[in-house]
């Protein structure tokens, strides 16, 4: 199994509930891919040297599952409330090292 990242945009082109996130981690839960996630509040881009980037806005939130591969990854986005309400989620892979 691999694991996988969705970051999760505040994109969302209808209204989200409370019960539409807490359906859809339950389902993760209940096939036992869910490793975790959370909303994602303010903070700051650093960098040691020149000026750093402004922070990345449209990333709400994230939500940790594994995955056979990134196919499958895509299933699991069925369901999400932001994807499913016209909003976008990137899913990245968290290689191993």
């Amino acid at each position: 199994m691999n694991d996988y990242i969705f970051l999760v945009h505040d994109d969302a082109t209808s209204a989200i509930s409370d019960d539409d996130w807490g359906a859809y981690l339950a389902r993760l839960r209940s096939v036992g891919v869910f490793q975790g996630g959370s909303a994602i509040g303010g903070g700051a881009c650093v960098r040691k040297a020149e000026r750093a980037p402004p922070l990345s806005a449209q990333i709400s939130g994230f939500i940790r599952v594994t995955a056979q591969d990134l196919a499958q990854a895509k299933i699991l986005l069925a369901g999400t409330p932001v994807y499913e309400a016209g909003g976008t989620v990137e899913i990245r892979e968290l290689p191993r090292t």
